[in-house]
């Protein structure tokens, strides 16, 4: 069951889909329109889920999910991934690879391999005070709090000298 981002509980659990690219405005309606349709029919052993999405940067997907209403199961789970599996052939954009940095440069948000990156640190090209995105906060008050983050406070630091 669709609700509105604002309303799920601090405690929903979020997924982040980063892309490789940047969404068109046409594509990133179409993907907001396909979104809420999974996410009307979306259940848990015949169970509705109450879940909603964001779009953010033209670039990420934020799935989040109340598990106090009903909590996703390994059969949920998998047809959500099934789901942005779609979307990556629908749109020839990789959503699901974990090894690749976002960050900003400006209000730009580029994107590089974890290779590139961590190159771009030892370069300089990239601070502690570099805005990373988190992908991986769990739920939505670490998402609210700690998905857009100097690079000096997530796991990117590991890369910086």
């Amino acid at each position: 069951m669709f609700v509105p981002f604002e309303t799920l509980p601090e405690s929903s659990r979020v997924w982040v889909f980063q892309a490789n690219r940047s969404f068109t405005e046409e594509e990133q309606t179409e993907i907001k329109e396909k979104l809420e349709a999974f996410i009307e029919q979306w259940t848990a052993h015949g169970a509705n889920l109450q879940a909603s999405y964001e779009m953010r940067y033209k670039r990420f997907i934020i799935l989040a999910l109340d598990q106090k209403m009903n909590a996703a199961t390994g059969c949920s789970i998998d047809e959500s991934v099934r789901f942005i599996q779609q979307l990556e052939k629908d749109y020839n954009v990789d959503l699901l690879d974990k090894m690749n940095v976002s960050y900003k440069q400006g209000e730009f948000v580029a994107y590089k391999t974890l290779t590139d990156f961590r190159k771009m640190a030892k370069e300089k090209a990239v601070s502690p005070k570099t805005i990373v995105f988190n992908n991986l906060v769990n739920n939505k008050a670490e998402y609210l709090s700690d998905w857009e983050v100097p690079a000096s406070e997530s796991w990117h630091k590991r890369f910086l000298n």
